[in-house]
Order: structure tokens, then sequence, then C-alpha cells
């Protein structure tokens, strides 16, 4: 089961994954710079390792260079990430969440009507 990863190593994972979920490490180097990521390669190589060893990347060698692929799309990553935290903070209650976000007001009506034409136009899926 892949492990829960930082926020340096989701930045990583998300470029990965915009590129159709394989990309070499120059390829990534050269986005992280794009979005002005100032990381040596050697952090950049320690957040790669991570991932692997999480799980959540594959190296394969391509000649003498790394090809860094995901193991996982960003929809599954997002629905482990979702359940270890429903799980973690509201016991494995989304009631609890949705709570929370109706009360504080982090939802907006327009989100709430979308969400419940969500649920009604699935909850007729089964």
């Amino acid at each position: 089961m892949a492990s829960l990863i930082s926020d340096s190593e989701l930045e990583i994972l998300r470029i990965i994954w915009a590129h159709n979920q394989q990309m070499m490490f120059s390829e990534i180097v050269d986005e992280l710079h794009k979005k002005e990521f100032t990381w040596k390669n050697n952090t950049i190589l320690t957040f790669l390792s991570r991932l692997t060893e999480k799980n959540m990347l594959r190296v394969q060698k391509k000649g003498r260079k790394n090809e860094y692929i995901a193991l996982l799309t960003e929809q599954e990553y997002l629905k482990l990430e979702t359940k270890e935290f429903v799980g973690k903070v509201y016991e494995g209650e989304v009631k609890g969440l949705i709570a929370t976000l109706v009360e504080n007001e982090l939802i907006s009506n327009d989100e709430m009507q979308e969400l419940k034409d969500y649920w009604e136009k699935h909850a007729n899926d089964d």
C-alpha cells in the first residue's frame, strides 16, 4: 500500500502525472525549474528516491538515464489520500467532513448544488 507523501513529493508527482505518468529525470528537473523551484539535482533525486520507496514511482533504466513511472494515477492517489484524511480526522465519518465544510462556509451554495446533482445522478447508478 502506498504511503502518504510530503508536499514536495506531491509537486513532483503532479508533474509526472501531467506528462503521461512517466518522465526522464532531466525532464522532471526542467519542469520544476519552469515552476520556479530552485531545488538542486540531489534534492530532487532524494524526493524521487522517497517516492520510489513509498511505492509511488518505479525507476526504469533507459541506457544510462533513469525514467520515473508513476505507479498510481492521480485519481487513485486522491482516493487514498481522502480515505486517510477522513479516517484520521473524522474517524471515517464523511458526514463530519461535509458538516465542517458547510458550517464554516468552506463550500459555496453553487458547489453544494453541484454535489447534490452529482449525488442524485450517481445514487441511481446502483
